[in-house]
């Protein structure tokens, strides 16, 4: 399993953040409108204390019911102004951020599924869900509640701040006598957080990668009787991710109290120095009302600044992982321009050199010919480089040197979307998804109906086993198939190969895991496939490609033997041997 360590990043990374921005172009009438929002309220704020000293000091020091009356009319008003902002604010910002990563979880989703399958060698599929799923809805949070709250709240701050010190700087500075030791305190408590959080995200993404994997594997967990010692593996890990929130709860519970003891020590000032101030007639009874009210809406968002700017750093951390999968460059280069709409089927590999990684030779000097509608089947034993070709012939990785030709034109020169489309491919481990028989046939294809599949099934030998299943080609396999027979999934990918009428088929080790009533009727199903179409077939057992046009033996990585069936058993070779490992306790009739 691959393991990455990602960095903690900065909340104020700007190149990240322009790059987020970037997605707020479409919706820039929301953006500007959320802006907008957030900063009408931070002007707002201190308008209804300042009202309520300016009530207390004039219309109730000096009665007067009427202006009284009127100016609290108004401050209901404001406060209602106030709600209604509240909400379009949290609105837009909420939908701003969806609309986000709705637009980045597609971009990021697009380009995985063009990503050559040497990334997912390497890239553990657990991650990958992580980065297109919570990852992404991370992101959504530095707008709801990331840079553009925050900057309201900074203007909420400075505003307030200068209205206190128009209004009785010595007030003010009594009643910030603690802001010094709550700036401390927010500090470390961001940085403890901080830390904590970006190890809480590399703990779900473990967990996610563990589980993905282990549930997918659960047979052979099963068969094996690890349950225990994966649930071992599991406990650990998951105590880690708990670990890790706990250190963020710590940090919460240690630092809200601190806040509101100083904000209750700030009051216990702003009471005793003001309560002289009016003895003196310094200060108005007003003053000190409209300065208690000003200190709980300056506590308030820094102590939520500091959560914002963590919920903002999250944010860019997430950013980093996504962009990093964006950034991956693991993509088949897909320069070609030709269609290979009508191709013939006529293959020659010419002299073709292929490692996985580095110079580790999979293939060495590999050279063969398969003429239109021929029949090639390639045997060898387990690593011998046989599904390496197939996995070349469809562009899936890139050779390193010489070349693959169909119909006189070398593969790169065919646009890869029309290459695959016209290889049709049947693997020994099918891959079938939650879902009917039909879809899985189609995969969702409007162009193909469901009369083709059905006369297609019939051609194939399929149709018996899928009518008497309940709801018959509308049935649903469950995940990969799990309610179908290994030999009915195998029947299911012919028929998905034959609907779509490849102009080549591959066939890599189709027989290798079933039984022989099933191995009957895939034998029919292939000889139906391959007929007057140009074929290559892996194969373990012999006997299912006895009539291949061509027979190639390979080991280690190269060509050792070529030719028909007859022709191999005479020359006393590789595949005689491999023919009488099989056929021990049969006569050999040449």
């Amino acid at each position: 399993m691959q393991k990455q360590k990602d960095k903690t990043g900065s909340a104020f990374d700007w190149q990240i953040l322009k790059r987020i921005f970037e997605y707020t172009k479409p919706y820039k009438k929301i953006f500007v409108f959320a802006v907008f929002t957030t900063l009408s309220l931070a002007a707002l704020s201190p308008i209804r204390p300042y009202l309520i000293k300016y009530m207390l000091d004039n219309y109730v020091a000096i009665p007067n019911l009427t202006l009284l009356t009127y100016t609290t009319i108004l401050l209901i008003g404001l406060l209602i102004l106030e709600t209604i902002i509240q909400f379009a604010d949290s609105y837009f910002t909420g939908i701003l951020g969806q609309s986000i990563i709705k637009d980045l979880r597609i971009q990021v989703y697009k380009h995985v599924l063009n990503l050559r399958l040497k990334y997912y060698d390497n890239t553990p599929i657990g991650t990958l869900v992580t980065r297109t799923v919570s990852d992404i809805e991370v992101i959504a949070d530095i707008f709801s509640e990331g840079i553009i709250v925050i900057v309201g709240d900074i203007i909420k701050l400075l505003v307030i701040l200068g209205v206190m010190l128009f209004l009785n700087y010595q007030l003010t500075l009594i009643s910030l006598a603690t802001i010094p030791v709550l700036l401390i305190a927010t500090y470390f408590f961001k940085k403890a957080v901080a830390a904590s959080f970006h190890e809480v995200r590399n703990q779900v993404s473990k967990l996610n990668a563990f589980v993905q994997e282990h549930i997918t594997g659960m047979n052979i967990v099963q068969i094996f009787n690890r349950e225990e010692e994966e649930t071992k593996q599991f406990k650990s890990i998951n105590a880690k991710h708990r670990d890790a929130n706990v250190k963020a709860i710590m940090a919460y519970s240690i630092f809200f109290p601190i806040v509101e003891i100083l904000s209750s020590v700030s009051l216990a000032l702003l009471v005793w120095w003001g309560g002289n101030g009016v003895l003196k007639n310094t200060a108005t009874l007003g003053d000190i009302i409209a300065f208690i009210m000003y200190i709980n809406l300056l506590f308030r968002p820094i102590r939520q600044l500091a959560d914002k700017f963590n919920t903002l750093q999250m944010g860019v951390v997430a950013s980093e992982r996504v962009f990093k999968v964006l950034d991956t460059n693991e993509i088949i280069v897909n320069n070609g321009t030709e269609s290979a709409e009508n191709i013939k089927g006529v293959i020659d590999f010419k002299n073709v050199w292929f490692a996985y990684n580095d110079e580790n030779w999979i293939l060495k000097n590999i050279s063969f010919r398969v003429k239109q509608g021929e029949t090639v089947a390639l045997v060898g034993a387990t690593g011998a480089g046989k599904s390496s070709i197939i996995n070349l012939l469809n562009r899936f990785y890139e050779y390193n040197k010489g070349s693959i030709v169909i119909d006189e034109k070398d593969v790169r020169e065919y646009e890869v979307s029309s290459l695959r489309k016209n290889i049709g491919v049947v693997l020994q481990d099918v891959f079938l998804f939650s879902d009917t028989i039909l879809n899985n046939i189609t995969l969702n294809n409007s162009d193909i109906t469901e009369e083709q599949v059905v006369q297609a099934a019939k051609i194939v030998g399929a149709h018996d086993f899928i009518s008497k299943l309940p709801n018959a080609y509308h049935y649903n396999v469950m995940e990969r198939g799990t309610m179908l027979s290994v030999g009915q999934r195998q029947l299911i990918s012919f028929i998905r190969a034959y609907v779509y009428n490849p102009k080549i088929l591959i066939l890599d080790e189709a027989t290798s895991s079933i039984d022989t009533e099933s191995e009957i009727l895939i034998q029919h199903a292939i000889n139906k496939l391959t007929e007057n179409r140009t074929s290559i077939v892996i194969a373990h057992r012999l006997a299912t490609i006895q009539k291949a046009d061509k027979i190639i033996v390979m080991d280690n990585g190269e060509i050792v033997e070529e030719g028909n069936h007859q022709e191999l058993l005479k020359n006393n070779g590789s595949y005689r041997r491999l023919f009488e490992l099989q056929f021990k306790d049969n006569a050999i009739v040449v």
